[in-house]
């Protein structure tokens, strides 16, 4: 199992494919795998090479307990200490979720690192009463452990969850997963990063997102090269497990970015 190691912490990734360098980095809860089982790995690694990482806290990484190991920052060296490991320079970048605010963090603190970006259900503004009261509901139910998470899913969706749901949520540290959360930085202000961005972006949500929608469309008036996707009648999960949806909007994406710098 291949890991990098960035100052003691172990990075788990696997690459998959070949051409252009992809980084992809998944959502809160979840893990390099949901790439896989959601569709996004098979037809991509046909025209690129994927490095599929799995976020401090998460999958295979190490899972600190202490919030002070998850700042931005941090967060963002362990995806350039992947990077390093593998002797890529630049890659191109798609997150989703935790992994799309990540992609704000990379602009930040890495962006000669990045071709593009593509940020999929993320915001960078400070969170609002409902995001926060919404977090602090999440920090309290993962201290509880993973039962009460997969319970608490349940009862909100009124079904089961999948086997491929579960054994995400059961691979999870709950204590490293609430440290994340309680983070200083998780609720951090990257506004002022936006009109910086002028590497090529693609911003998308979904339209029944209360909590990303509206903040992920208003971000793009400020970045000077982004473009965003509004998917119709999706909620946040929903456009994370559509792959048939979304990936004809990133793959048109990526080919319009590799023909611009084929011209360059």
């Amino acid at each position: 199992m291949p890991y990098a190691d960035n100052r003691g912490v172990r990075i788990h990734y696997e690459v998959e494919g070949r051409g252009p360098p992809l980084v992809l980095v998944h959502g809160l809860g979840n893990n390099l795998r949901t790439w896989y089982d959601y569709g996004y790995v098979e037809p991509l690694k046909k025209d690129y090479k994927l490095i599929l990482i799995d976020v401090r806290g998460h999958g295979s990484s190490d899972k600190p307990h202490d919030s002070k190991a998850y700042t931005m920052k941090k967060m963002v060296s362990d995806v350039v200490a992947v990077l390093d490991k593998l002797k890529i320079g630049k890659a191109h970048f798609l997150g989703y979720s935790l992994g799309g605010w990540l992609g704000f963090g990379i602009a930040m603190y890495a962006p000669k690192r990045i071709y593009s970006l593509i940020i999929g259900a993320a915001h960078p503004y400070e969170p609002s009463a409902d995001e926060l009261a919404d977090y602090d509901s999440a920090i309290e139910l993962w201290k509880k452990g993973i039962k009460a998470v997969i319970a608490s899913i349940e009862k909100e969706t009124g079904s089961k969850m999948t086997p491929e749901r579960k054994a995400y949520l059961m691979s999870n540290d709950p204590k490293a997963i609430a440290a994340l959360m309680s983070a200083e930085d998780f609720t951090l202000n990257l506004e002022d990063v936006l009109p910086t961005m002028d590497m090529p972006c693609l911003v998308y949500a979904g339209e029944a997102d209360p909590l990303f929608y509206s903040n992920a469309k208003k971000c793009v008036k400020s970045m000077p090269n982004a473009a965003f996707v509004s998917l119709r009648g999706l909620g946040h999960k929903e456009v994370r497990d559509r792959a048939d949806v979304v990936l004809p909007h990133i793959t048109k994406f990526l080919e319009k970015v590799r023909q611009k710098r084929a011209r360059s």
